[in-house]
């Protein structure tokens, strides 16, 4: 008999949340199989057995909140794998008349005793599904199911907005008691998932502790749009990865912060860590909310591999699969609300790293050519967030003109690279 325990996570991660058990009681399990997803502050991780066997007993339900070595679940030795589809055939091979006979023992053991309700007979839901209904406080046994018998988060969001039963009539006790706030409106109350509880706090820290100021400068993306549209073609045949813009600010900003390094630095108590090295986080929007991989040693890696690298870091945010080394230890953070159609912002600094550059909606706009001629041109505003602490004016500006200036002339950034 094995216990199945929350494995240590990362120094800073204590504790997790059950998000979905993948075997219930009664499942065999094979020695490394997967038996349960854990949501953390940064990531989800899913833990394995130890031992084959079968699974006696899970000690947390779904949403429970769990320490580092907490025992979650109990696998029994023993127990029988399921069967192959060789076994199968050899099973459903056998005389019909034995068949007959085991199907009549079987029917007068069913009338002699009442059916027991099977509770391992779940519904079929998607951990996205399950997580959502988790939040919203829905039984999924109580959602109607599509026609192959699966429950979507499609299928909770609409059972969710279905108009709730008359209340029943207040006890006494209960119109003794004082009215809620939201009385007598439509509300729908969601619980914060344990990331977004994170993000949350964090972000209400920066602000609490970081004397934060923002920079604005904008760009003529005339010349990086020109050259992306001639090699994009040639970039991708060669690299089999697509020529975005973020290579071109990832390269910009690398190039900025050698120049200004108190912008690649972070306070510690009283004294200033300035960084030697270039590891640039890339802010990236998912269902549960913002996460941060980062791109290593920006400065050693071409158009190429950085553009391949965000990529892919993308792709595992999305699919709920970045580890926890993905997300550790950047130096300085992009974010693109542009892709979003924002066209200004301030964005709020990743602590404990002391600046943050937003990129914008690149948007055709009338500039001055010169006193005599205005033309239409692709613009986008960007923003420096930065720690005024440690940081001036007159770095946060140099730093922000440097950007501008290298991605206007996208001939000298590729020297830099």
């Amino acid at each position: 008999m094995a216990e199945i325990k929350v494995p240590e996570l990362a120094e800073s991660i204590t504790e997790g949340t059950i998000a979905q058990w993948l075997k219930q009681p009664g499942d065999y399990v094979e020695k490394g199989e997967y038996i349960v997803e854990l949501e953390t502050d940064k990531v989800n991780v899913e833990v394995i057995s130890e031992e084959a066997g079968t699974i006696q007993e899970l000690k947390a339900e779904e949403g429970d909140t769990v320490e580092v070595g907490q025992v979650i679940a109990i696998v029994g030795a023993g127990g029988e794998a399921p069967a192959t589809s060789e076994e199968k055939k050899e099973a459903t091979s056998e005389p019909k008349e034995e068949a007959s006979k085991q199907e009549e023992k079987e029917e007068s053991k069913t009338q002699e005793a009442p059916v027991k309700e099977d509770k391992k007979n779940r519904p079929i839901a998607s951990p996205a599904a399950r997580k959502l209904a988790r939040e919203k406080g829905i039984d999924l046994s109580d959602v109607p199911t599509d026609p192959l018998g699966r429950v979507r988060k499609q299928d909770i969001e609409a059972y969710s907005n279905k108009p709730a039963a008359a209340p029943a009539k207040p006890s006494a006790e209960e119109k003794k008691a004082p009215a809620k706030k939201d009385d007598g409106k439509p509300v729908v109350r969601e619980k914060m998932s344990r990331r977004r509880q994170t993000i949350a706090k964090r972000l209400v820290e920066v602000q609490q502790t970081a004397a934060m100021l923002t920079t604005f400068n904008e760009i003529d993306m005339s010349k990086v749009m020109e050259l992306r549209k001639r090699k994009k073609d040639k970039f991708f045949d060669d690299h089999d990865v697509r020529l975005g813009f973020m290579s071109f600010f990832t390269k910009a900003v690398v190039a900025a912060l050698k120049k200004f390094p108190y912008v690649n630095a972070e306070i510690d108590g009283d004294e200033i860590v300035l960084k030697k090295f270039y590891d640039v986080g890339v802010a990236v929007s998912t269902d549960d909310g913002l996460v941060v991989p980062v791109v290593r040693d920006c400065e050693r890696k071409n158009f190429a591999e950085i553009e391949g690298e965000i990529m892919e870091l993308a792709t595992k945010a999305r699919n709920n699969k970045l580890s926890l080394g993905d997300l550790q230890g950047g130096s300085f953070t992009i974010t693109n609300g542009g892709v979003f159609g924002s066209l200004l912002s301030t964005p709020i600094l990743n602590g404990p790293q002391v600046g943050i550059l937003g990129m914008h909606k690149i948007q055709l706009r009338p500039v001055a050519i010169d006193k005599d001629t205005m033309e239409n041109r692709p613009m986008m505003y960007i923003a420096l967030s930065y720690d005024h602490r440690i940081i001036d004016g007159k770095e946060a500006v140099g730093f922000l003109a440097m950007v501008k200036d290298l991605l206007e002339n996208p001939e000298d950034l590729l020297l830099e690279g």
